[in-house]
């Protein structure tokens, strides 16, 4: 007996996958683990950004995300005037302050 004799009946037998909730059922897995393990902790990094950016006040030591530590001397709609020393003034976006940092740390440090 050859090959093809034998293999024919089964394949013939064999029968055909029907397209239906097992094809769409791997992207839509993959897509509710990449929500969750990706979209879902960014969204709430964000908002909790935003909250500590409304809650930012004269006074408060900050950190920046460039590394510059100094204490808010004044706040506007879109920018924060930052102390780094004595008599020095820099101006950032609200968005680059990174940390509030706790009250007196920079004197500490000093």
């Amino acid at each position: 007996m050859n090959l093809m004799a034998i293999l024919l009946p089964v394949a013939q037998a064999a029968p055909a996958a029907a397209p239906g909730m097992g094809t769409f059922l791997l992207p839509i897995a993959l897509i509710a683990v990449m929500y969750f393990l990706m979209i879902r902790p960014q969204m709430k990094r964000q908002k909790e950004h935003k909250a500590m950016l409304d809650k930012i006040s004269k006074g408060d030591e900050v950190l920046t995300n460039g590394g510059i530590a100094g204490v808010i001397t004044d706040i506007g709609d879109n920018f924060v005037t930052v102390e780094v020393a004595d008599n020095v003034r820099i101006r950032v976006q609200k968005g680059a302050i990174g940390n509030v940092l706790p009250k007196g740390t920079l004197k500490s440090a000093a």
